[in-house]
């Protein structure tokens, strides 16, 4: 490749951007407050807004490692990356956007998947760095700052012996997850993550060029804390905070099983899919399959290790896998199974789905010759029983659409090493045709999508993320962001657009 790479080539072009564009304010520096006006005032003019916070541009050393997400495969170059310390420095950096009509994009963990959270020569707005927790054990409540990744909430949380739904990858942010749905391993006991979400501060566009903070709960703008249980990160504002109806949970027993080989394929997911939907509500699985192994992993709430085999037995029965168990605090069991990101293939490619009937054994059999060509060992067929408390809606109700589903799946390709530019480029076209064609073959036995893990190129995704709730999140997004401020590849679009 010569020197003038697509990443070179966009990097040149940022930096150009930084230099032509008149940013006033980009050193640190507190700007006055932005209107408080009603929301759409029309008009009304802000003061010019400085950016505050941890400000990180390309010339700043820090900018490439600043600029990059997890999933390495996207690389992009914004104009400036806002670290926000508190929830004004979110609304200086808003009305700044604004007033200069630079793209936007907002960021919590970085694990946007497609990497839909960085924009070329705009403006990334990151609340990584807004980390805060407090817990009220007695009205069993936690509110907490948007920066929070999954795994500081889990231990957070388990040292109160309290617990909310996550996902199982500690460096996700909650933020995002929760707002796209949440789902892990204590989903059919506590239901999906936004379903214990009561309450939101959340930074939204006012009028011609400004920002406000407002809350959204139950009894304040409970049409905008519907939308945010599920619709995903980035759509309607900016959450720099939210409040969760927490669960107790003093233990976890959490058993891993390991199949060498697939052979086993079509007795361990048939047995599977047929018993781990419809268990006990406590009872949380997933199943991997690589190509060289099949997993199982499960965690049952307040449970004992012969109650998860009694649970188990049917699955466990099949083959002969090796099983392991262990007991202990919900926090020090799932800090114990996360993998180092260092550790993690650079590139990912993922294609979300979900399914209401039993895999036909057709089925299975496209799982098991896909992943016998998997492009890399990291490279899995992703699974997680849904059922159990998923099936019931909050009060408020929520705009995440698939309760009725059996399970979610995923077929995933991992490759690269991390931190080395370029390292998987070779693969990456074998990656991409592999995911497409698996998703492809499995078309006809799955439907919808899941917003956290966004599937490009699918038609009529607006129905496949939200089904029948599409209608009503452009409503919303007419309310409260009318002038489509926060837009994306993907993102809800208002009603009248």
């Amino acid at each position: 490749m010569n020197d003038f790479s697509r990443r070179g080539l966009l990097k040149v072009t940022a930096v150009a951007g930084a230099g032509a564009v008149v940013v006033p304010g980009v050193a640190a520096a507190e700007a006055p407050g932005a209107s408080a006006a009603s929301p759409d005032t029309g008009g009304v003019k802000c003061p010019p807004a400085k950016l505050t916070g941890r400000i990180v541009r390309p010339n700043d050393p820090n900018y490439a490692e600043a600029s990059l997400g997890w999933d390495e495969l996207f690389v992009h170059y914004p104009l400036v990356i806002v670290y926000a310390q508190k929830t004004q420095d979110v609304v200086n950096a808003l009305t700044w956007a604004r007033q200069h009509d630079v793209a936007l994009r907002v960021r919590s963990g970085g694990h946007s998947l497609e990497g839909w959270s960085n924009v070329d020569n705009g403006i990334v707005i990151d609340v990584s760095e807004l980390k805060s927790a407090h817990i009220d054990a007695s009205a069993r409540t936690a509110t907490v700052g948007a920066g929070l990744d999954q795994l500081e909430a889990v231990t957070t949380l388990a040292k109160k012996n309290l617990a909310v739904t996550t996902g199982t990858e500690g460096s996700v942010g909650l933020a995002g997850a929760t707002l796209g749905g949440g789902f892990g391993f204590l989903t059919r006991y506590l239901g999906m993550a936004c379903d214990s979400l009561v309450g939101a501060e959340i930074v939204v566009a006012d009028g011609a060029e400004c920002a406000k903070v407002i809350k959204a709960d139950l009894k304040d703008h409970a049409d905008l804390l519907w939308a945010l249980r599920g619709a995903g990160n980035g759509n309607f504002g900016i959450v720099t905070s939210l409040t969760y109806k927490v669960a107790p949970l003093k233990s976890v027993t959490y058993l891993q099983a390991t199949w060498d080989g697939i052979r086993d394929l079509p007795g361990v997911f048939d047995t599977w899919q047929r018993t781990a939907p419809v268990a006990d509500n406590r009872l949380g699985t997933q199943v991997e399959v690589h190509r060289n192994q099949i997993l199982l992993f499960a965690v049952l709430a307040e449970g004992t290790p012969a109650e998860a085999r009694k649970l188990l037995a049917p699955i466990l029965s099949v083959g002969s896998p090796d099983v392991t168990v262990q007991v202990g605090n919900w926090g020090d069991v799932y800090a114990g199974f996360q993998i180092p990101t260092a550790e993690e293939p650079a590139n990912w490619k993922f294609f979300s789905q979900f399914t209401r009937k039993p895999f036909p054994k057709k089925a299975i059999g496209i799982i098991a010759s896909f992943m016998r060509d998997a492009p890399t060992d990291d490279s899995n067929f992703f699974t997680q029983a849904f059922g159990g408390a998923v099936r019931k809606s909050p009060r408020g109700g929520t705009a995440f659409p698939h309760r009725d589903a059996l399970f979610y799946s995923e077929p995933g390709a991992g490759w690269g090493t991390r931190g080395v530019p370029d390292s998987g480029d070779a693969l990456t076209p074998r990656a991409q045709a592999w995911i497409a064609e698996f998703s492809q073959a499995l078309r006809p036995y799955v439907d919808g999508a899941y917003v956290n893990v966004p599937n490009v190129g699918m038609q009529d995704w607006e129905t496949a993320y939200w089904d029948g709730n599409f209608d009503r999140l452009r409503r919303i997004k007419a309310k409260y962001d009318p002038r489509n401020v926060f837009q994306y590849e993907q993102s809800v679009p208002p009603a009248f657009c």
